[in-house]
């Protein structure tokens, strides 16, 4: 059967697609950014996913005011790289999984989650900025990738649980398609960032870092956190984050984190990333009597995900940062 094995998040910053089309990687205010992924390039290299789950937000690229899907899931052969003002990203087209991407849809409909499905669609910045920063920049990316469109742009969004649950009912939905594959799911935007508005250019690392703790070791609590308080806590944009909790569902409650990063500023944006996979449970099974009658001994292994410290909330006193254009 098919199974998720790690869990992926990352913020999806414009300036960052900016920063790779035009080759200004290596500049000093860049360099701090992409130097953070390096790692994870070598992590998802070595991981091969078959497929991945890319939860992202369009930005009025496929959709508009005039049609806001709450969650869109691409089941589409491919997604071309839309024009966001400026002509369509120098990134391969994204082929898709229809067979999954079907299944899924079928599974989570079926479980009570109100899916619109999408057969054409284009991706922007949101969906192809993460898939650069963990794969790089190849001729065609390494596997197909379902994309799962997350309104948080126009009210009401998802509430965090919503999120969280939909990610339990994709794990179920991806557990019950038959076929063997290797599926990693990620969540894509935020972290603390407000584009417009009195706080234009807020950060607040301490509920970023808070968030990331959460993430690993308690992520019930952040499913309770109100649209409010991200507003609050995290700015107007900061809403970007219950698409992790998408993520976050779709994994084991136990987790083993291999590698997090946090950087600030990118543009306007704190960066934020993770890595978790999933605890293997190796277990040995009881061997059957010898001739002489003799039972062998089970033995039995199951790692435990690395405990953190906790770490607070903000008071919705962030960094202002000035922008990088």
């Amino acid at each position: 059967m098919a199974r998720i094995i790690a869990g992926v998040t990352s913020s999806h910053v414009p300036a960052i697609g900016a920063a790779i089309d035009n080759k200004k990687t290596e500049e000093p205010y860049w360099k701090r950014v992409f130097s953070g992924f390096v790692k994870s390039k070598e992590w998802m290299a070595d991981a091969k996913p078959d497929v991945v789950i890319a939860v992202y937000n369009d930005h009025a690229s496929a959709f508009s005011v005039e049609l806001i899907p709450t969650f869109a899931l691409g089941c589409a052969a491919e997604f071309p790289p839309a024009d966001e003002g400026w002509g369509p990203r120098p990134v391969p087209v994204v082929k898709g999984h229809p067979a999954l991407a079907s299944h899924i849809a079928q599974s989570v409909i079926l479980d009570e989650f109100d899916l619109t499905i999408v057969n054409k669609m284009e991706v922007d910045h949101g969906l192809t900025v993460p898939l650069n920063l963990m794969f790089g920049s190849p001729t065609e990316w390494p596997c197909p990738v379902i994309p799962l469109a997350v309104n948080v742009v126009m009210y009401p969004p998802p509430t965090g649980h919503r999120c969280y649950m939909l990610g339990r009912a994709i794990r179920k939905a991806v557990q019950s398609y038959p076929e063997d594959l290797r599926v990693v799911i990620m969540g894509t935007g935020g972290m603390s960032h407000q584009i417009s508005g009195p706080r234009a250019g807020l950060i607040n690392s301490k509920f970023d870092k808070a968030y990331l703790d959460g993430l690993t070791k308690d992520p019930k609590k952040l499913i309770r956190i109100p649209h409010v308080e991200y507003m609050r806590e995290a700015g107007a944009e900061g809403i970007e984050m219950v698409m992790w909790l998408v993520m976050r569902g779709a994994l084991d409650d136990k987790v083993k984190e291999v590698y997090r990063f946090y950087t600030v500023p990118a543009s306007n944006t704190a960066v934020g990333h993770i890595i978790l996979e999933n605890a293997e449970r190796k277990i040995k099974s009881r061997r059957p009597a010898s001739a002489k009658g003799r039972a062998a001994r089970a033995k039995r292994a199951a790692p435990r995900a690395p405990s953190l410290p906790a770490s607070g909330g903000g008071k919705g006193r962030g960094l202002v940062v000035r922008s990088q254009r």
